[in-house]
């Protein structure tokens, strides 16, 4: 495979993800930190990284924006709740790997 049509479908398949991610509000950040080791806030950070190291500026703001669909504070809003006891727990005992 060549590398214009490998990025072609790595990028493809980060526009996918991005979406699966917009689609599903109802799965909370901790709970994927808790599962996978990243969430939604890791993939922006990954994403800005990338923006900077290609010498375009893009804030964290900007980039949580492109994964999020709409500004952090909106998506806080509408979507996240109040992370459990348990999720909280889990989170902390995994927290060296994140």
């Amino acid at each position: 495979m060549d590398e214009t049509t490998k990025t072609e479908l790595e990028a493809a398949a980060f526009r996918r993800l991005v979406s699966h991610l917009r689609d599903r509000t109802d799965v909370q950040n901790i709970d994927m930190m808790n599962l996978a080791g990243f969430c939604r806030n890791c993939l922006s950070n990954w994403y800005q990284d990338a923006a900077n190291a290609k010498g375009i500026d893009m804030d964290k703001a900007s980039a949580r924006e492109i994964v999020y669909g709409m500004p952090y504070d909106e998506w806080k809003a509408k979507h996240q709740t109040e992370a459990t006891d348990a999720q909280k727990a889990a989170f902390e005992s995994s927290k060296p790997s994140h």
